[in-house]
């Protein structure tokens, strides 16, 4: 009787020991294959275990067989996934891996033999409850078995070996399933006799050192876990939500920022329009919005499984406030920095334009004072000249600081610089329509332009210039020719260096020609996204 009461004992902590670790592992471990795989591996373990302690209360032949029944059920359970586990741990080939799937069907064959026993006898010779004799069934199905287990003990070993040394967790599982393996033979051989089954309870104690693997050195992710205390702690507001907009999720940035109660989508946006005063659409994936004074931004997304169908939706809401003041600052920068542009262009161009109008002047008052007249025609129109010259460079400094006004499209732009000129009559031809994939280089092109009509109008003595702007599927062409007198050499000063460098900045190419007496063009090639 002792012996009989010790042994529950200790089949009642061994189950209690396995389950709790499956609990453990359902609450805290990732749910993927290898842990489920892992979890059927302890489950028939219990069941191993429940049958050993029906069998010391069993008083007849019949609440024997039902004992035997259970357990072996547990036992054909095992072999095949703690193999397909081992497999899936050690990351086997994919084609290994898919024909352990089958190894089952061993167990299913050896449980049909075990349930047909009374009619053939092969399992057991004699099942009594006075004693039990096993058939060759029995050692050919313990063999298989055997091999099943060591050969997923050696997958470990292989996979996660380097060199001479195994890593700790593949021997402390390896060891979980070797310790009642060795067991097992020797009770079956004989070796080892006892009032009951020790392999399941070893088994049970083998749960110590899977415990190691898994607190130890991380046997089953925890991904899980991890990513919800993750959500938890991090400053950006998420909030989870199903396909009829209930609310499955929010974290506790969330809570803190909309504190009212919201139980779906609707009741979360209209909290947060009366926490904002502003007015959100459920449609929109991205919104900007204030609180007092500090300032958000709610990003909406979908979530989709394997098979692309909608299951979920998260809205992330960031705190976007320092961002908003370098922004601010970064354009009270920007302003600062078009100041001193036009400041230097004025010291540059508008200065050196004045300069030569008054030597001019005083050269024309010289000449009247000698009474000398014959050339005082020519430096007037010198004058007005540089004088028109000058003030179409000061309206164009000037007015690249007003970005609001015309940097809204490239065509607007570019005529913001020829609705300046007056001393020579330009022409501007747009071909195709302008959308918003040209905006990016609206200041290169305006720049570009500007530089090239001044240029024009200072050097080359032309009486007309014509722009022609092709708005084309993958890049905009930009054509500027002049009637000037032209060059047959080329240099490159600083203003067409310019040129080149804004336009090449931004992918394009730039490319000058003139020939003496023939002009001077200037073509440019910006690509962009196509439509």
């Amino acid at each position: 009787m002792a012996v009989t009461v010790t042994a529950s004992v200790l089949l009642l902590i061994g189950m209690c020991g396995m389950l709790g670790t499956v609990g453990w592992i359902l609450s805290r471990g990732n749910k993927n294959r290898m842990t489920r795989l892992f979890i059927v591996c302890q489950l028939s373990i219990v069941l191993w275990l429940v049958s050993q302690l029906l069998i010391l209360f069993s008083v007849n032949n019949t609440q024997l067989s039902i004992s035997y029944l259970i357990g072996n059920f547990g036992i054909c359970l095992f072999s095949p996934f703690w193999l397909m586990f081992s497999a899936e741990y050690s990351e086997a080939s994919v084609k290994f891996r898919k024909a352990a799937k089958f190894f089952p069907v061993i167990s299913a064959v050896m449980y049909a033999v075990i349930v047909t026993n009374p009619l053939h006898r092969l399992y057991y010779k004699e099942f009594d409850i006075n004693g039990i004799t096993y058939g060759i069934m029995f050692y050919i199905f313990q063999l298989l078995f055997y091999i099943l287990i060591l050969f997923g003990i050696s997958l470990m070993f292989i996979r996660h070996s380097k060199g001479s040394t195994v890593s700790a967790q593949s021997m402390f599982l390896a060891l979980a399933a070797a310790v009642p393996l060795l067991i097992n033979i020797l009770s079956v051989c004989g070796v080892i006799n006892s009032e009951i089954e020790l392999t399941p309870l070893f088994f049970a104690f083998s749960v110590i050192m899977v415990l190691i693997a898994i607190c130890r050195y991380g046997l089953l992710n925890i991904n899980q876990i991890a990513i919800q205390d993750t959500f938890d702690n991090i400053g950006t507001a998420a909030a989870v939500f199903d396909t009829e907009g209930n609310i499955t999720y929010i974290n506790k940035a969330m809570k803190r920022l909309v504190s009212a109660d919201f139980t779906d989508i609707s009741d979360f946006y209209a909290a947060l329009g009366q926490l904002s005063g502003a007015e959100f659409e459920k449609d929109k994936s991205s919104v900007e919005f204030s609180v007092g004074n500090e300032q958000y931004s709610l990003k909406k997304s979908r979530i989709c499984n394997e098979m692309g169908t909608e299951i979920a939706g998260i809205v992330l809401i960031s705190n976007i406030t320092e961002y908003y003041e370098l922004a601010q600052a970064e354009k009270k920068l920007s302003i600062e920095h078009e100041r001193n542009r036009i400041a230097q262009e004025i010291h540059d161009s508008a200065g050196h334009t004045f300069t030569m109008i008054s030597s001019l002047a005083k050269i024309t008052e010289a000449e009247l004072k000698n009474g000398n007249t014959a050339d005082i025609s020519q430096y007037i129109a010198e004058i007005d000249g540089l004088s028109r010259s000058g003030i179409t460079q000061l309206r164009c400094s000037i007015n690249n600081l007003r970005d609001d006004e015309f940097m809204t499209s490239v065509v607007r732009a570019v005529k913001t610089v020829t609705d300046a000129v007056r001393s020579i009559e330009v022409d501007v031809c747009v071909q195709g329509t302008e959308d918003t994939r040209y905006a990016f280089c609206i200041r290169q092109v305006y720049d570009s332009v500007k530089e090239t009509v001044t240029n024009a109008m200072r050097y080359s003595g032309a009486e007309r210039i014509d722009i022609i702007m092709k708005f084309l599927d993958d890049r905009l062409e930009l054509y500027i020719f002049d009637n000037g007198r032209g060059c047959d050499n080329i240099i490159e000063n600083n203003g067409l260096t310019g040129i080149r460098r804004r336009i090449e900045e931004i992918g394009g190419t730039v490319k000058f020609s003139s020939v003496n007496g023939e002009g001077f063009t200037t073509m440019m090639k910006i690509p962009v996204e196509k439509g």
